[in-house]
């Protein structure tokens, strides 16, 4: 049987794992390990401290589905909605750009980070938080891979789906390998991404909020790009469930205050947002997030979906830094990698 790790806990991760479990079936014990505390990745869904139902999400927004990715797509969707974990956007996001006639917007009523826990329900795999990997080098026929606290395990397939500058800080095996392919080292060195501030702001059952709109993005002023009432936003409208609103940072705001920390920037962001609702109420409790690599701004050339770097034992990172940042490029690197993968174990069919 292959043991296949996968590095990350957001979406291409998980979806890969699904879609592998699927091919592989009981060919394959697949393993999951990711630095954070739990799920989602720039998928992230945070809690209120004071309030486990009062929730926001601190990533992604909403999923936009053009007609080209709702048709190829169409199985992840389906199931997806059957599921319960999307349903569509019923309010309008004022400011949006312009999408192609007939996109779709979807949003997730128990917050974004559910979309990854349904595809890694899907493929049972032995998913564990807490492991920050720092070392990927061969040992014989596998990858021993060891993390930052001195585990050290053996796998016969690595997959890493964090992000480009992450997997280029690596040290063992790993960094010979990509030091000796100068291609593929000026591929992922060329890799770039935004960076930015988010603010969710918790409030008590019963105090309402007094804005007009769900969701509204910005083009003017240094700080806030996006506003969201995010209970609304995602259809709660139960009373015993306090309200959440959601505040996007522009990127330049982002590059600017990148090195600062969350202490200093968020009381910042709160004199911003107070300018555009004055009138907003103090809220029962703040988180402020850094998104250090939000969005990709240049994906690897050529966007494969994926790059191997060993083929025997497999050693292969993919995710939207080699697609495109949003649901759909996570789902193409998806379906990349498990191709790729199954064509490296015998008798299975993708």
């Amino acid at each position: 049987m292959k043991r296949i790790l996968l590095v990350g806990g957001g979406l291409t991760a998980a979806s890969t794992a699904s879609l592998l479990r699927q091919s592989l079936g009981q060919q394959a014990e697949l393993v999951l390990w990711d630095k954070a505390r739990g799920a989602g990745g720039r998928m992230s869904t945070s809690r209120s401290p004071n309030d486990g139902v009062c929730t926001a999400d601190l990533g992604a927004q909403y999923i936009t589905a053009t007609p080209s990715y709702a048709e190829s797509h169409k199985k992840f969707y389906n199931d997806l909605i059957n599921s319960g974990v999307l349903m569509p956007l019923k309010d309008s996001i004022e400011g949006e750009r312009d999408h192609p006639e007939g996109t779709s917007h979807y949003v997730t009523p128990h917050g974004i980070s559910s979309i990854v826990k349904h595809f890694l329900s899907v493929a049972n795999a032995d998913v564990q938080f807490g492991h920050h990997i720092v070392d990927v080098s061969l040992d014989g026929t596998s990858w021993k891979i060891t993390t930052s606290s001195g585990k050290s395990e053996l796998f016969n397939c690595v997959v890493l789906t964090m992000p480009v500058p992450q997997i280029l800080q690596l040290k063992g095996t790993i960094a010979e390998i990509i030091e000796k392919s100068p291609e593929q080292k000026q591929k992922l060195e060329n890799v770039s991404y935004s960076s930015r501030y988010a603010l969710a702001l918790f409030y008590k059952p019963g105090v309402k909020l007094e804005i007009p709109w769900t969701a509204k993005y910005f083009y003017d002023g240094p700080c806030i790009r996006f506003i969201s009432v995010d209970n609304r936003k995602r259809g709660i409208t139960d009373p015993s469930v306090g309200e959440s609103i959601i505040v996007h940072t522009s990127v330049p705001f982002g590059l600017k205050h990148l090195e600062k920390e969350l202490k200093e920037v968020q009381p910042i962001i709160m004199e911003h947002l107070k300018e555009f609702l004055p009138d907003l109420p103090e809220p029962d409790n703040i988180k402020c997030q850094k998104w250090r690599y939000s969005q990709v701004h240049k994906p690897v050339d050529g966007t494969p979906g994926c790059m191997v770097l060993h083929q025997s034992p497999l050693l292969v990172c993919g995710g939207d830094a080699f697609t495109h940042s949003n649901m759909d490029g996570c789902l193409e690197s998806a379906l990349k990698l498990t191709e790729t993968i199954c064509k490296n174990v015998s008798n299975a069919k993708v």
